[in-house]
């Protein structure tokens, strides 16, 4: 087992290592998530509707 400092001094360095997305790239991933998230949503929203409707007629609520 190493030590603490050992540890965050291999953290740093790997640190070093990475590449980081512009701010272009960054926002323009940022958005398909929030894209891909809204559609989700409105996909569950809408079965959850559809699946409602279909209960509600069969019990005769």
């Amino acid at each position: 087992m190493t030590s603490p400092l050992t540890y965050l001094k291999h953290v740093r360095e790997e640190f070093a290592h990475i590449v980081w997305p512009s701010s272009r790239t960054a926002l323009a991933h940022t958005l398909v998530v929030i894209g891909i998230a809204a559609a989700i949503a409105l996909l569950v929203s809408l079965l959850d509707y559809v699946f409602g409707s279909a209960v509600s007629r069969i019990i005769g609520a």
